[in-house]
């Protein structure tokens, strides 16, 4: 096989996949759900695809670029920059998952399980998992407590934490082991306003954060901040979910380490 065919056999991969990315991102749109992430992700699909599209059109660009050396100083930033983003987002990946395995060595913790978005009265997809997560471990450790938190969108018409109070109860959960925090805006009030209650109340310092598994990195740094060393127990992902929230947690967490 010679140069020629291999290079038109990488290209096509490069396309393929990059088309099948670019499908990923654009996908949660049809279902309601755009964010930084696959904006970010669309844009990054959209060029990949281009220069598999218009490879030879590309390369003569890159050509030109470096015959002078602005290009080239230009094209050793890109290098260093795309080199830097690559490493940056596995190191905060290989975090994040690290981070979703920490899990509560016994079930004397006070769970806090974090909001997401409410739809009609009732828990979206992403909070639905959420929950399921905090059923599971709240049936398996009968001693255990938990707060619900979140407060009410502009366009939700009861709050988060009401949202998942119900639901817990109506699987059974008995209301005396739930705590309602419905004041919070973001994930920081969250652990504040329900840490308040948690000391209010004089419920176990052990604090387990119910949420996805790819928010649990971030949400943990924000609870060491306010003295929590948080566990974990992380809800599981609708696959469809993965890319568009990786890219937004990357982007969360760069966000968090420079301001």
């Amino acid at each position: 096989m010679d140069h020629f065919s291999i290079s038109i056999i990488i290209r096509t991969a490069l396309g393929i996949a990059s088309a099948a990315m670019l499908a990923l991102f654009i996908y949660p749109i049809t279902r309601d759900i755009f964010n930084a992430g696959n904006a970010a992700g669309i844009a990054l699909s959209a060029a990949l695809l281009m220069i598999c599209v218009f490879y030879e059109r590309f390369c003569g660009i890159i050509t030109s670029l470096y015959r002078s050396v602005p290009g080239k100083i230009v094209l050793a930033a890109a290098a260093v920059l795309i080199v830097a983003s690559v490493i940056c987002a596995a190191v905060m990946s290989i975090l994040m998952n690290k981070a979703a395995s920490n899990a509560p060595p016994s079930g004397d913790t006070t769970v806090i399980v974090l909001g997401c978005k409410v739809k009609d009265g009732r828990p979206s997809r992403m909070l639905r998992c959420r929950l399921d997560a905090a059923y599971d471990f709240l049936a398996d450790n009968p001693e255990a407590y938990a707060v619900v938190s979140g407060g009410k969108g502009d366009d939700e018409t009861i709050s988060e934490a009401q949202c998942m109070y119900d639901y817990l109860c109506g699987r059974g959960i008995s209301p005396e082991r739930l705590y309602i925090e419905d004041k919070s805006t973001d994930t920081r009030e969250n652990l504040i306003f329900s840490k308040e209650i948690i000391e209010r109340e004089g419920l176990s310092r052990n604090i387990t954060l119910i949420t996805d598994g790819f928010h649990q990195y971030r949400a943990s740094m924000l609870a060491k901040e306010i003295g929590i060393k948080p566990y974990a127990v992380s809800a599981d992902t609708l696959w469809w979910l993965i890319p568009t929230y990786y890219v937004r947690e990357w982007m969360g967490i760069a966000y968090y380490a420079v301001r």
